[in-house]
């Protein structure tokens, strides 16, 4: 078998790692938000305006859908979860410049991860739009 043939055959563990990554951040927001509304209820983001308070508790059902396409290969969870990133990231960022009360290390670590997100999010496409070759 020839060398690229060899590379065909096997799967794509770059990618893989990529999409294992991103389900990890999204998990991690997941578990971030739904701990916040287990523990406080839906009153969790009191003193926010409500716009704020429902992007937060929206993030409940984006950041497992996100991981839902993601773990199904799907292209639709690549562009979702970039932009519940970037959307969140922004929020967070806004509040954090004109009103506080929110950590600034959770921002952070939200900006890291859209770092990420941003620079793996060219090859995870490529890798979701890619057929998988059938096994044998």
């Amino acid at each position: 078998m020839t060398p690229a043939a060899e590379r065909a055959r096997r799967p794509d563990r770059g990618a893989r790692l990529v999409r294992a990554l991103w389900i990890a951040g999204f998990a991690i927001g997941t578990a971030s938000h739904v701990l916040d509304l287990a523990t406080a209820g839906l009153d969790v983001y009191a003193g926010h305006p409500l716009p704020l308070r429902a992007s937060w508790v929206s993030l409940t059902i984006l950041d497992p859908l996100v991981i839902a396409l993601l773990a199904r290969r799907r292209p639709a969870g690549v562009g979702l979860g970039t932009a519940v990133i970037l959307a969140d990231i922004a929020v967070n960022w806004t509040v954090i410049a004109t009103a506080g009360g929110i950590p600034v290390w959770g921002a952070v670590n939200q900006t890291l991860f859209a770092i990420l997100v941003l620079a793996t999010a060219p090859v995870l496409l490529r890798w979701t739009r890619r057929r998988e070759p059938a096994r044998a």
